[in-house]
């Protein structure tokens, strides 16, 4: 029977390499109650060494907040770089593709050249502008009420777009990806763009730096069942890792 002290140092242990840990799964392993576990884990919450949810625990708190653009766009963006260089490996000539917004997405048109005739669907203004530029991209700019922290359209006006349109692809940023929720936005009527916009694809790649893993934003868009392809760097856990390539998921790890 471990000591508290050495059931904290586990419990930390398996936090520091999972990025979670799970109430039940632990008291398993440790051979002790629920409530035992549940006692350390609100110790050491209490210390601000972790963050109790439902059934488990995070190292931080799991909500991602409503940022604007101008903010994510500073943070991990040489992540999001790559992320973004290994997402055109993805797009093929004369591909018709939804683009949704956040600053995930804005780094891969900015890596998205000319000479394959695309057709690009968006709902952000400033991907708009941006490939347009390009001669031999088409672009349609969703309509609807223009969200001012992601200069993107939402509503649904933008939604009934979608009854018209088919594309090959879906390329789509989140602020969180819950192993057991789903992946989620901080805005709901964004979620609900994002579902629209996942019926009118034929594939959903996501791209998510590992900071998004274990958050939760306000909007639920879906469960990972419902995801083809993500694209994410080498901070994400071996756990992970191993729990979405099980579940048929491609994943797409940049260096």
């Amino acid at each position: 029977m471990l000591s508290i002290a050495e059931r904290h140092k586990y419990i930390l242990d398996r936090l520091n390499e999972q990025g979670y840990v799970k109430v039940l799964e632990i008291a398993q392993e440790l051979d002790v109650t629920t409530v035992t576990i549940r006692k350390d884990l609100k110790y050491l919450e209490e210390k601000k060494l972790l963050f109790r949810t439902h059934g488990s625990a995070s190292p931080a708190n799991p909500h991602a907040p409503d940022m604007n653009i101008q903010v994510k766009e500073k943070q991990n963006s040489d992540k999001k770089r790559k992320i973004a260089i290994a997402a055109t490996e993805l797009i093929e000539n004369n591909d018709s593709i939804i683009l949704g917004s956040g600053s995930s997405i804005y780094a891969l048109a900015e890596q998205i050249t000319g000479g394959k005739n695309l057709t690009v669907v968006t709902s952000s203004i400033n991907i708009s502008y941006l490939l347009n530029k390009i001669d031999d991209i088409c672009v349609i700019q969703l309509g609807g009420t223009l969200r001012k922290s992601s200069h993107s359209a939402i509503g649904e006006t933008a939604i009934k777009a979608f009854d018209e349109i088919a594309c090959s692809k879906f390329f789509m940023g989140v602020d969180g990806i819950d192993l057991d929720y789903g992946l989620t936005t901080s805005n709901i009527d964004e979620a609900r763009l994002n579902r629209k916009m996942i019926q009118s694809s034929l594939k959903m790649i996501v791209l998510a730096d590992s900071s998004k893993f274990g958050r939760r934003g306000f909007g639920k868009i879906c469960n990972l069942d419902e995801v083809d392809v993500i694209i994410t760097d080498s901070g994400i856990s071996e756990s992970t890792v191993k729990i979405l390539e099980e579940s048929g998921i491609e994943l797409i790890i940049v260096e």
